[in-house]
């Protein structure tokens, strides 16, 4: 009798376990749309690849929290897609996949209402798909509604709401329209200014020229000296579009020197320029450029918070071959869990010291990194296969 319990207990265990995970649908990319459309609600996409460790830590130790599973199991559709293989590949290119892991929420028409990125505790997942699983996102598509002319103001700044972090293109035409028919003879609000400033990237953006001739009423809310100091990176924006070797997916350091200096001064150009480097070179995997501009931009360590020391070390673990580079990594990765130790930054840090030939550092913040996911019922996937590598 007591194996018969026992047997039922582990069955009960099992099953329960098994409900405790984001199911998601092994559906082709349309059918997938397609099922949300019928059932009203929106999807959730998990945009992964194979080598990424937060994708990875995210399907082990979040996807699988009972709060987690049951909030979007009952409000989503949900699929993964590899972005680097099969059907994911025309995801990727279709929204803009760089980095890993990303996530998308799209709607019954496949329009994408939200993108956020990179790993997530389990509370900071969950309000994250609260926030974006709002009756606004569920509606028809704004952008056949927009195509159509549509211009009532509130209309048009809800697309700016939702589109904001999420399709800049689209809210940014929102809020070309939105200005356009603005009257001049209407004074700018706080919240328009606001708009304004987000919507204008570039001294050659159709909203540069409401942000020159609004000038009087701009610095009504804002100092006068910031206001010429944002102008100035507008016209810088222009001086990164124009920098960009498209071609041969590198940036033209001389060129933008010579545009950028003499506009903000040799500091803050060089700043800018590594910083453009750094973004550009990530997304575009160019990972040998990227480690160059990232030596550079963070020679000074000491100034920069450790949390983007150690992204930068995640790529360079992930990326990065030069022994010299991996040792400044290492540095950067120290950084992080001096400050706070958790089992990613432990983890990081001895791939780290694995790489650079430190066995018995890279020992000792594996088995960190390991008890430490343990204790916080986490997975421990990685670190087990780091120690495996270093015996």
């Amino acid at each position: 009798m007591k194996k018969i319990i026992s047997g039922i207990s582990i069955f009960c265990a099992i099953a329960i376990s098994a409900q405790e995970s984001i199911k998601f649908q092994e559906l082709p990319f349309k059918d997938i749309i397609a099922k949300a459309k019928k059932e009203k609600k929106l999807v959730f996409i998990d945009a992964y690849a194979s080598w990424c460790g937060p994708c990875k830590m995210m399907e082990k130790n979040v996807f699988t929290q009972k709060a987690v599973s049951d909030y979007y199991n009952t409000n989503f559709i949900n699929a993964r897609f590899d972005m680097e293989k099969g059907e994911g590949r025309d995801i990727a290119s279709q929204f803009g996949v760089r980095s890993y892991p990303t996530y998308l929420f799209l709607n019954g028409e496949g329009e994408l209402v939200s993108r956020n990125t990179g790993y997530m505790e389990e509370s900071m997942f969950v309000a994250m798909a609260q926030d974006i699983n709002s009756p606004g996102n569920k509606k028809g598509s704004l952008k056949d509604r927009f195509a159509s002319g549509e211009k009532d103001p509130e209309f048009l700044i809800n697309i700016m709401k939702l589109n904001a972090n999420t399709d800049y293109e689209f809210a940014k035409k929102a809020s070309e329209r939105y200005f356009q028919n603005k009257k001049k003879t209407e004074e700018l609000t706080k919240d328009e200014i606001g708009f304004l400033l987000y919507f204008v990237k570039s001294s050659e953006d159709t909203n540069y020229s409401v942000f020159a001739s609004r000038k009087a009423e701009i610095v009504k809310f804002l100092p006068e000296e910031t206001y010429t100091e944002f102008d100035a990176q507008l016209k810088l924006g222009k001086i990164v579009e124009q920098s960009i070797d498209d071609k041969n997916k590198k940036i033209n350091d001389d060129y933008f020197m010579k545009a950028a200096e003499p506009l903000v001064g040799k500091e803050a150009a060089v700043k800018k320029l590594n910083q453009t480097k750094l973004s550009y070179y990530e997304q575009n995997t160019n990972f040998p450029e990227y480690e160059k501009a990232a030596l550079d931009y963070y020679k000074n360590s000491d100034t920069f918070d450790p949390n983007e020391l150690l992204r930068a070390a995640w790529i360079f673990a992930d990326h990065v071959k030069t022994l010299s580079s991996l040792k400044k990594a290492t540095e950067w990765a120290e950084k992080s869990v001096m400050r706070s130790e958790t089992s990613e930054n432990t983890y990081i840090l001895a791939k780290l010291y694995n790489l650079t030939g430190n066995k018995e550092m890279a020992k000792n913040y594996a088995e960190m990194s390991k008890n430490m996911a343990v204790q916080g019922n986490k997975d421990s996937q990685l670190a087990d296969e780091l120690l495996k590598q270093i015996k």
